[in-house]
């Protein structure tokens, strides 16, 4: 839905006008769900907002009945002068409003892991250098802790990755779904086209552990399993992987698909199945409300989207 651009820095000393967009939409809607999806909102982001609508004007506003989410006597009362805002903002105001990413001289901020850089850098400067010749990148690897306040101040832009524990107060969206694959080195005489628990179990590993973030996802997999990694290394680096395994061939990992496909380029490496199977995970971008209308970020965030959906397709090999 149209809104103002740049409409997340509009405050009053106890109203935040963005809510003005959520009730809104819950008018014509009558629905949390599809509310949220015409605002591009998460439903848990639409319920955080109506409860600060709710909170302000100390009333329900809108309560379930079988005809949907109806609207209060105040909220009826209050419909006509917020239709009558956002009319004006539609007609008025974002007439006057364009977006050329052509034109557009700016440095966008990217956080996101070594690993980011190398899988997913190369398919978005591709776009962004047709779409916006003008424009630079700039990536960050910063503690998930610190992710907030760097996205809320705009010395960062999106956060692209796997956060289990991404605070809640951003919005995020998914881009694609990722597996496990396991890699041993070409080197390595001792594991063949398949490799069997025992082997997972007494070959030594390494393990990426990111500042700040929880443990990879597939560890919880391998103890339902009751499978044991003999984890020799714990490193924060993925692009070291490689090389460490060349050197030593014994080692192996298990790491994300597409970083095993592209190591395997390299020819250092073979990716095999894990001995168990290990749920897949998403990738995401994750960006702060007080952008989130932001026009400059909202066509960032189309890039991505239009660039990692769908992506990778699965290797029909693994």
């Amino acid at each position: 839905m149209p809104i103002i651009p740049g409409m997340y820095a509009m405050h009053s000393d106890t109203f935040d006008y963005n809510l003005l967009t959520v009730f809104d939409a819950m008018l014509r809607e009558r629905s949390v769900t599809r509310a949220a999806a015409q605002l591009g909102l998460t439903q848990s982001a639409m319920s955080h907002a109506l409860n600060r609508l709710r909170d302000y004007f100390d009333d329900p506003l809108f309560v379930k009945t079988p005809a949907g989410m109806t609207p209060t006597i105040k909220a009826e009362a209050l419909a006509g002068t917020v239709l009558e805002v956002m009319t004006a903002v539609r007609t008025r105001v974002l007439p006057q409003a364009s977006f050329d990413p052509v034109s557009l001289r700016r440095t966008f901020t990217l956080c996101m892991t070594d690993m980011g850089e190398l899988v997913f850098l190369p398919p978005l400067i591709r776009r962004l250098r047709k779409e916006a010749p003008h424009c630079n990148l700039r990536t960050l690897q910063v503690p998930i802790p610190q992710i907030e306040a760097l996205l809320a101040s705009g010395d960062a832009d999106l956060l692209l990755g796997s956060v289990q524990t991404a605070p809640e107060s951003l919005f995020q969206q998914q881009l694609f779904m990722h597996r496990f694959v396991t890699i041993v080195s070409k080197k390595n005489k001792r594991v063949r086209d398949t490799l069997t628990i025992e082997q997972f179990e007494s070959m030594p590993q390494i393990s990426v552990s990111l500042a700040g973030r929880s443990s990879p996802a597939y560890d919880a997999a391998f103890e339902r399993h009751g499978v044991k990694r003999n984890v020799y290394l714990h490193t924060p680096h993925f692009l070291s992987i490689p090389l460490l395994m060349d050197q030593e061939p014994d080692l192996i990992a298990t790491v994300p698909e597409e970083l095993a496909n592209v190591f395997r380029q390299y020819g250092i490496v073979r990716v095999v199945k894990p001995p168990v199977s290990l749920p897949p995970y998403a990738l995401s971008q994750y960006w702060h409300p007080r952008f989130h209308h932001d026009p400059a970020i909202v066509w960032l965030r189309q890039l991505v989207k239009l660039t990692f959906d769908r992506y990778p397709e699965t290797d029909p090999s693994i």
